[in-house]
């Protein structure tokens, strides 16, 4: 296998590992979100956090190194219209995931510390809707960056 089909199966591979533990995520977490039970809300916001550190983070760092790595083993310039909006996405979807963190870190800690039978504070309840909120932009650049990397559209910025 050549150095370029390596590369660029390291980047498929982790650009699936990224999509596919987001929203496997996102859907664990707002299913124990809707359940109101306290002890799925105790462990999903643990496994999210442990799947982001174990997972995702390093999806993001492979992402733009194989991609700029890619992008010059096949002579497109990262001046390219379709490679620009593919990283300005990117960098919208990072802008999206970086509070996502944070916010998961504040669901879980609030919720290890609320007892059982206790109401979860309406603070928990106002990061989990910021938390959805955010990851319908970050899900939309995803898939438009998929599409983006396919098609390679011929188009000016």
């Amino acid at each position: 296998m050549s150095d370029y089909l390596l590369l660029k199966t390291i980047h498929i591979l982790s650009s699936t590992l990224l999509f596919g533990t987001g929203l496997g995520t996102a859907f664990h977490g707002w299913m124990a979100n809707r359940s109101g039970v306290l002890a799925a809300r105790r462990v999903v916001n643990r496994n999210v956090e442990l799947a982001d550190w174990l997972f995702t983070t390093p999806a993001v760092i492979v992402q733009p190194v194989t991609g700029v790595w890619l992008a010059h083993l096949a002579g497109f310039p990262l001046t390219t219209p379709w490679l620009m909006a593919a990283i300005a996405l990117y960098v919208l979807v990072g802008a999206c995931w970086l509070p996502v963190v944070a916010i998961q870190i504040q669901m879980r800690r609030i919720a290890e510390v609320t007892h059982d039978g206790q109401e979860l504070p309406p603070g928990y309840h106002r990061l989990a809707r910021w938390w959805f909120v955010l990851g319908w932009p970050a899900f939309i650049g995803v898939i438009v960056i998929f599409w983006l990397m396919v098609a390679k559209p011929e188009f000016t910025l």
